[in-house]
């Protein structure tokens, strides 16, 4: 009866669960990991890696047209001249660049007299360098410092040297009175900057244009028409006397070829005239009868016209041969 009245489900249950655990896979142990060992090599790459930042953030290159100052708290503890690659100290100096190539400065309009009393208006440009980049920071601090000591210099030379020359002078390149001009300014402006140790040298100064002031302009432009119209007329008044010179001379060449001409053409006609009328003597003295005729016929055609009347005898020789009557 116990065996009747058993679960027919559970023989097959056990049976189910006896395949079950058969398949399934018992784990394997693990061998506990070494945590400290990784801990180690992380840091250490960490450590290189930050050095390798650090190193890498305090490494300076120097170009061929620029200095390296190096500053320490402020204060310039180091220039670098020369290029290639430099080291400075983390997290305490700082490296800014100044430039080392020639530069080109603007200088401002400015107005100025002239020794004749006269305003023009002068705009220069210079050229200009740092030579000591130390005296430079040390007394102008930046750039635009001693762009500004320098224009100021500038002004001061340039006015005192236009100051001793009178207005056409400056505005005549050809006049040699201006030709050193440029070379004594930038010489005196260099002076000035060496003496207070600015550490900047300007090459040269150059004068790009010279203007009248505009209240001035058009009495200025009046008076260079003026002259130009004097010495135009000037020329016209030359032009008309050599032209009247000319005529004349060639108006007497003229007249003295012509008489030479008509002399030469008289001669000529009198030594023909004179060979004919010896000709005509020495024919006419053959016949001397012909030539009687001959002088008669020719004063005829001289006194005889269209309008003229004659009336002669009917026995006369000359109407005998109008005639035809010449027994």
């Amino acid at each position: 009866m116990d065996q009747n009245n058993q679960n027919p489900f559970e023989n097959l249950e056990k049976k189910f669960n006896d395949q079950f655990n058969k398949k399934k896979k018992v784990p394997k142990t693990r061998e506990p990991v070494e945590v400290k060992k990784y801990i180690k090599l992380i840091v250490t790459l960490t450590i290189i890696f930050a050095a390798l930042v650090i190193l890498l953030a305090n490494v300076y290159i120097v170009k061929e047209n620029e200095y390296r100052v190096v500053r320490q708290f402020g204060e310039v503890v180091k220039i670098e001249p020369e290029p290639g690659i430099y080291m400075k100290v983390p997290f305490i100096q700082s490296v800014t660049s100044l430039p080392r190539y020639q530069m080109t400065y603007n200088v401002s309009e400015a107005e100025i007299n002239t020794r004749d009393k006269k305003r023009i208006i002068i705009d220069n440009y210079a050229v200009w360098r740092i030579s000591k980049p130390k005296e430079m920071i040390s007394n102008a601090g930046t750039l635009l410092n001693a762009e500004a000591r320098m224009e100021e210099f500038i002004y001061s030379v340039v006015r005192t040297e236009l100051g001793q020359l009178n207005y056409d002078e400056i505005i005549n390149d050809e006049d040699s009175s201006r030709g050193s001009l440029n070379d004594r300014v930038t010489e005196r402006v260099n002076e000035l900057l060496k003496k207070d140790k600015y550490g900047i040298e300007v090459i040269d100064v150059r004068m790009k244009r010279t203007d009248l002031p505009a209240e001035n302009e058009q009495s200025v432009y009046t008076r260079m028409i003026s002259e130009r119209q004097s010495i135009a007329q000037l020329y016209l008044s030359e032009g008309d006397a050599d032209k009247r010179t000319i005529e004349a001379t060639t108006d007497r060449t003229v007249q003295e070829m012509v008489a030479t001409a008509k002399k030469e053409a008289a001669i000529i006609m009198a030594d023909g005239e004179s060979e004919a009328a010896k000709i005509y003597n020495e024919a006419f003295s053959k016949d001397p009868e012909f030539y009687a005729l001959y002088r008669t016929l020719e004063s005829y055609k001289k006194t005889i016209g269209e309008d003229t009347m004659i009336i002669l005898p009917s026995d006369s020789p000359y109407a005998k041969i109008l005639s035809g009557y010449l027994e």
